[in-house]
């Protein structure tokens, strides 16, 4: 069925890294969302009237604000289609991003709404018209919900969506809600120990739970999370699989939404080689990251002599003192500049966020180490933070 639902109303489904491609997902979901939610909004109503069921009431109001979560996820993925323009030159995508966290504070409000219901129903117990349609209409609805996180999560996944994935947790909340209130239905008929209320109120902790975790899964991006490592590791093989390619560093990533990113990175090739040749395969990297993967990338050329044995040797040497220290440290940009009492060894070293070691500290270690070797040895160090969780 779902397969069907984004072959049929989807255009060109599987370019899923085509801003209107995913729009078109997310239309489709929304539009899917806001009709099943009305259904079950309007059937729950008319049970929870004939029933005097307080539990399906709130239940019924659930799904209301689960279509108004579905009209703002449609909303978020229209915004996030918009073009850049001269006041937001990277583009609108993360609208998208706000409108998942829309969605994940509408999720906190239905769980304090439910926890409120049933501290009343606790207080005061009400009993409930148990009957064939008040269980059909339960049943359906779980099976509704089922098929609804199951379409959303299917659509989440292809493009990559937090605002779909909020959707798809919290039809499955959705679900665990209904069968709790169907379990205290079913209980209270053949006991007259009424758990509505109680059952209600361990379902509202548990959606409150999942309302806030959904908060942090959309924060992140928009806060500036740490990309992707299988993503990381894409872009720094593609492009030392290039010829002439040495090495890369300070490889920086910034999301401006889903289809939507840009980076920069330092690649090292050999000083000695020809530099317009060079600088002609740094232009065909650019070129393909950014016909092939939709990522717009920034190379910096740093030329790296290759042909002085003593500078090879010195620069084996720290880093070895370097990653003896801590072997998540590393270095780049290596150069030696001889005078006449002294010459200075000129580097850049990476620390990672979760190296506790002081700047001051880690500089003066190091020198000290390099001071054994010769004394004549100077280290001029700039200290590098780690944006991506790899060495390079």
């Amino acid at each position: 069925m779902s397969e069907f639902i984004i072959k049929h109303f989807v255009k060109d489904y599987k370019n899923t890294e085509i801003p209107s491609v995913r729009t078109s997902y997310g239309k489709v979901a929304g539009i899917a969302g806001i009709i099943c939610n009305i259904i079950l909004f309007a059937l729950k109503l008319t049970i929870s009237i004939i029933t005097s069921s307080v539990a399906i009431t709130a239940d019924a109001i659930n799904n209301l604000s689960d279509a108004s979560s579905s009209i703002i996820s449609l909303i978020g993925f229209k915004l996030s289609e918009k073009p850049a323009d001269a006041k937001h030159p990277y583009g609108h995508g993360r609208y998208e991003y706000l409108s998942a966290l829309c969605v994940a504070i509408i999720v906190i409000l239905i769980g304090v709404e439910l926890f409120k219901t049933s501290i009343d129903k606790i207080i005061t117990p009400e009993k409930v018209n148990f009957g064939i349609p008040l269980v059909a209409t339960l049943v359906f609805s779980v099976l509704l919900k089922l098929w609804m996180m199951f379409f959303n999560k299917k659509c989440a996944e292809k493009i990559n969506s937090q605002t779909l994935h909020a959707t798809a947790a919290d039809c499955r909340n959705d679900c665990i809600t209904t069968i709790a209130v169907l379990s205290g239905a079913v209980v209270s008929h053949f006991t007259d120990i009424e758990l509505d209320g109680w059952i209600g109120l361990g379902v509202s902790v548990f959606i409150l739970l999942c309302g806030f975790g959904l908060i942090k899964d959309t924060l992140d991006p928009l806060l500036g999370s740490v990309p992707d490592i299988e993503f990381i590791l894409k872009i720094k093989e593609k492009i030392l699989s290039y010829p002439k390619v040495l090495g890369i560093h300070d490889l920086i990533i910034h999301d401006y939404g889903p289809c939507r990113k840009f980076a920069s990175v330092h690649v090292e090739m050999a000083g000695e080689d020809d530099v317009y040749e060079n600088h002609d395969i740094i232009d065909n990297i650019e070129t393909d990251f950014l016909k092939n993967e939709g990522l717009n990338i920034i190379i910096h050329y740093d030329p790296v002599a290759t042909q002085n044995p003593l500078l090879n040797t010195m620069k084996n040497k720290v880093e070895k003192i370097v990653t003896e220290i801590d072997c998540r440290l590393s270095i780049h940009d290596f150069r030696m500049v001889p005078g006449n009492s002294h010459t200075n060894l000129i580097f850049d070293c990476v620390v990672p966020y979760d190296v506790n070691i002081e700047k001051n500290e880690l500089i003066n270690t190091i020198c000290k180490q390099v001071k054994k070797i010769d004394e004549k040895y100077n280290c001029v160090i700039a200290i590098d933070e780690n944006y991506t969780p790899i060495n390079h």
